[in-house]
């Protein structure tokens, strides 16, 4: 097959991370996969994969009239038999551009907690989580499949050297430490670092040997920072890193001590083979362990809280963990294990590949209808944020990630 794989974007993120990784290993069982995406982090890695990266503008709207008439030109070209977009706003431009032009085949995948309600009925969906599929199939969607973020544990080993990380941040031998990668994102992300960065600076200020390094960039760097000078001057020394975004952080995951994070950069730190916290919202923090497991596979790699600001509940699942390195080794074979028997990458291309066959085979052509519905959807989901901008009151995220979104979802 000629495939098409449209990411949403080439910053350090899960959902690019899978397009990339899922792509490679497709191409590897004999298909040839051509990657639409902008210029970033990320086309390093794209190259060194050995995808095609064909780039497209950063200053496109999303969805982008202009990357949908691309996209169409690019099927009739390079014949390509199924476009896969991964997230809302690529979905929304293969299936307006291709499919409705020429009826080319499309799918969509979407990692993120919750899912556009505009998205067309019609597009095969593939989610990360069971819970979710559950929701859409109620919701109407007609194919909603499972793919779990995939982890490549050939790269991501717990045999990986990082020792060159740790001698970076000049850390004692006996500290712990703690990692966290991820987007400096406002939605979902900020809330959890504040709260690490309070957490890591109180106990340190109470005798703990602990230090937090944040990798990662975004649009809310500046609330971090200001975070970490704050954690920093309660610990009385530098016990908070922020070392911006790293082509290739696997460097990081491989020193940490403990790995906080969530979705497919949670599942990177256990295959690292390092005990996991989980971030979530509305101050949610749980450790995985064999207690609390299921409830991650099947409601996702992320919860909600009860409101809280975190610092307790992230308080109570660390201090364990520094006090114990057996706990931490025992936690850190258990996810590993995890990841090998369930999470591989190559299971996951090799499902991917049966989902675009089906796909292909039982395409039809978009009707007025649902052409209809899904551009009012988009244009009325601009809409609010527009005037929400205007009005300056909050607005939903393009993932559809807002917490009171998911809130609403969960009771």
């Amino acid at each position: 097959m000629n495939i098409v794989v449209y990411a949403h974007s080439m910053e350090l993120g899960g959902s690019q991370l899978n397009a990339i990784e899922i792509g490679q290993a497709t191409q590897a069982l004999g298909h040839n996969v051509l990657l639409v995406a902008e210029d970033g982090a990320l086309s390093p890695i794209a190259e060194k994969a050995g995808l095609e990266h064909i780039k497209i503008s950063t200053r496109r709207s999303r969805p982008s009239p202009g990357v949908m008439n691309f996209l169409t030109r690019l099927v009739e070209r390079r014949r390509i038999d199924i476009v896969h977009g991964y997230e809302w706003p690529p979905a929304i431009d293969a299936w307006l551009g291709p499919h409705r032009a020429l009826g080319t085949p499309v799918i969509a995948t979407v990692m993120s907690a919750a899912v556009a309600p505009f998205l067309p009925r019609s597009m095969p969906l593939v989610v990360g989580v069971e819970l979710l599929r559950q929701r859409c199939l109620d919701d109407g969607f007609r194919s909603v499949a499972l793919v779990e973020p995939p982890v490549d544990v050939h790269a991501n080993t717990p045999q990986f050297d990082g020792i060159g990380f740790r001698a970076r941040l000049q850390l004692a031998p006996d500290t712990t430490l703690v990692v966290v990668v991820c987007r400096l994102a406002h939605e979902l992300k900020l809330e959890g670092l504040l709260a690490a960065c309070r957490t890591v600076g109180r106990l340190v200020s109470e005798g703990r040997n602990v230090h937090l390094a944040i990798v990662g960039d975004g649009p809310a760097r500046a609330e971090v920072e200001a975070a970490a000078a704050m954690a920093n001057a309660v610990g009385g020394s530098s016990v908070v890193s922020l070392l911006g975004e790293l082509q290739d952080p696997r460097p990081a995951y491989a020193t940490a001590d403990v790995v906080l994070g969530m979705g497919g950069s949670a599942l990177r730190g256990m295959a690292f083979g390092k005990p996991l916290i989980v971030q979530g919202e509305a101050g949610f923090w749980k450790l995985c362990d064999p207690r609390t497991v299921s409830q991650f596979l099947n409601e996702g790699w992320f919860g909600l809280g009860s409101g809280a600001d975190g610092s307790d509940a992230l308080r109570s699942a660390l201090e364990p963990l520094i006090a114990n390195s057996a706990l931490r080794q025992s936690l850190g074979v258990f996810g590993r294990k995890l990841i090998l028997d369930r999470f591989s990458l190559e299971g996951a291309a090799r499902t991917q590949v049966l989902l675009y066959e089906q796909a292909i085979s039982q395409s039809a052509p978009a009707t007025a209808a649902e052409i209809v519905r899904v551009s009012w959807g988009v244009g009325r989901h601009y809409l609010r944020r527009r005037l929400a901008h205007v009005f300056r009151t909050p607005s939903p995220a393009d993932d559809f990630n807002a917490r009171q979104r998911q809130l609403s979802k969960n009771r």
